[in-house]
Order: structure tokens, then C-alpha cells, then sequence
């Protein structure tokens, strides 16, 4: 019997990797799915472990599955020759939540006839309407155009956040009729992207009441070094988006330069309006300077975007 398959999934999309494990998984034989699943992370490698789930015989089941996670934490030529020696009856999933290089040493070794290679790639910001419709018609349900351009612009490119926030709205219309706009908006979803949109609209009208009551809520609910991404990457658009702008630019310049959905084209465009871009340009050095001081630990970040937010709201 040949050898069954090894897989190598890597991208930024854990969401999509994490359904085709889903798929890998559900083609074991039901009655000893359980048993015949292992996982385990390259990044605390225990080799006899490793070796065990390896070279296990299936249990009343044609194959067994191993999913190794960050697999290229681990010694290159130790793994490669486990998995050389693998029997014919284990299955393996590689899976990096991160987009490996074209010349990685496991991409090459894939590509070498070893495996096959899986890219997964979050979609870009104007590529989500178009998934959220796949992914809603996927859970088996319908969702109006308009409806999937409102929920991408709160989920941003959350991908699991937005088949979470899908799986809920087809809860709430009971696959009875498409979701709506009037849906979304009932159900009130919310996201970290969304609310930094709102916290840049209530600085820009010099609203620092509800700029720190935007600001303090991210920080309950947000992780903070994901939240401190989101802020650098809206302000770095507001940036590009004003400079664009003093070059005579249009909203549809701006959609097709920096790669944005028409709807947060259009929003960045009249935010960034609002702003000089000798303003822009000093707020980008400021962040850059709370980064470096945050790294070297001069200042705790909450305590920097709590200061930043009085300063601006003046």
C-alpha cells in the first residue's frame, strides 16, 4: 500500500486552515475517529511522543491522522526522516499559521514530491463581501449583498469572527429568508475595527469624551497588542489616504491604490478630510515613538493610547 498523503497548509488564514483540518479529520472511519487523531506543536517537541504518533497502527480504521502545528520548529532533518519513515497508514497535516516563503525548507521539501502544498490567505479587505456571501451560502443560508458589505466592514478581515458573526444571523432569521441589512444592525455586531473607525471619527470632531469611552472599551474587550495593529494600520490609511487626497485624488483613487472595499474607501476618504497631513504625518511619528517605548518597556501601550487619546481629543 503506498503511502497516504502528507499535507502542508500555511497562510495567515487560521480559520480556512482549520476548516480543511476539519475536512482531513472527518474522513477517518467514524467508529474510530478518536482514537486514530493525534495533535501535537513543534514548538514543545517531545520526539518519543512524536515517534509514537507516527508509527501507531490504526485502531479498527484503515488510516490514522496526525495534524503537527509549527512543524518547522522542529529539527529539519529529524522531521523529514520520521516523516520518511512513517508507515503507510498515517496521514499528516504540516499546518504553519504563517505565510512560509517560496524558499523555506519546507516548501522545497514539499514541493519536492513530499507533499502537498496548501496556501491559505486571509481575503483583503474588498474580497470580504464576496466571502462572507460563499461562507454564509456554506452554512447553508443567504445573506443580501448590502447586508455582507455591512458585516465585512465591522469584521474587517476576521475571518472567523465573521463565520461566527454569520452563524448567528442565520440562528436569528431561522433560514427562513436571506439576512438583511436591518439584520446586521439589529444584532448589533460589533468589531475592534469598527470601533477604531469610531474612535478616529470622535477624535477628528474633537469628541474626547466618547473617544475615551470608545478607547476604554477596546481595551476590556480587545487583545492589546492586536488593537495597537489596528490603530497603526488606520492611521498609516488615513496617511496614504490624505496624501493621495493633496495630489488632486478621488475616494476611487484612494479604493483602488490602497486595495479597500468602496464602502471603507469612502469612509477613510471623508476621515481623512478631517485631518491635515502635516497632523497625519506627526500622529504616524508619535505612534512610531509609542511602539519603541512600549518595546523597550519606557511605557505600558494602554497607558500611552490613554495619554495619546487626551492629547489628540484637545
Amino acid at each position: 500500500m503506498a503511502a497516504l498523503s502528507v499535507t502542508l497548509l500555511h497562510g495567515n488564514d487560521e480559520f480556512a486552515i482549520a476548516l480543511r483540518v476539519d475536512e482531513l479529520r472527518a474522513r477517518l472511519d467514524a467508529s474510530g475517529a478518536a482514537m486514530n487523531f493525534s495533535r501535537m506543536d513543534g514548538r514543545a517537541p517531545d520526539f518519543e511522543q512524536l515517534t509514537a504518533a507516527l508509527q501507531a497502527v490504526p485502531l479498527l480504521a484503515s488510516h490514522r491522522l496526525l495534524v503537527l502545528d509549527h512543524p518547522s520548529a522542529l529539527p529539519k532533518d529529524r522531521l523529514l526522516t520520521l516523516l520518511a519513515h512513517r508507515p503507510s497508514t498515517t496521514e499528516v497535516a504540516l499546518v504553519e499559521t504563517e505565510l512560509l516563503k517560496p524558499d523555506h525548507w519546507l516548501v522545497r521539501w514539499a514541493q519536492a514530491g513530499n507533499a502537498t502544498v496548501e496556501v491559505h490567505l486571509l481575503p483583503r479587505r474588498w474580497e470580504m463581501p464576496h466571502w462572507i456571501e460563499r461562507e454564509t451560502k456554506r452554512q447553508g443560508g443567504q445573506i443580501d449583498a448590502a447586508a455582507a458589505i455591512r458585516l465585512a466592514e465591522m469584521t474587517g478581515e476576521d475571518t472567523r469572527q465573521a463565520a461566527q458573526e454569520i452563524a448567528k444571523l442565520l440562528t436569528y432569521v431561522d433560514g427562513q429568508r436571506p439576512i438583511t441589512v436591518a439584520d446586521v444592525e439589529h444584532l448589533g455586531v460589533v468589531s475592534a475595527q469598527s470601533s477604531v473607525f469610531d474612535l478616529v471619527d470622535a477624535l477628528a470632531s474633537g469628541d474626547g469624551r466618547q473617544a475615551q469611552r470608545t478607547l476604554h472599551r477596546l481595551l476590556e474587550e480587545e487583545d492589546l497588542l492586536a488593537l495597537w495593529g489596528m490603530i497603526i494600520r488606520q492611521f498609516r490609511l488615513l496617511l496614504l489616504t490624505r496624501e493621495i487626497l493633496e495630489e488632486g485624488g478621488t475616494p476611487a483613487q484612494v479604493q483602488q491604490e490602497l486595495l479597500l472595499h468602496e464602502f471603507v474607501a469612502q469612509k477613510i476618504t471623508a476621515q481623512a478630510r478631517r485631518f491635515s497631513l502635516a497632523a497625519l504625518e506627526s500622529l504616524y511619528r508619535q505612534l512610531l515613538e509609542i511602539d519603541e517605548n512600549a518595546k523597550t518597556g519606557q511605557m505600558p501601550l494602554d497607558v500611552a493610547l490613554d495619554a495619546l487619546v487626551v492629547q489628540l481629543a484637545r
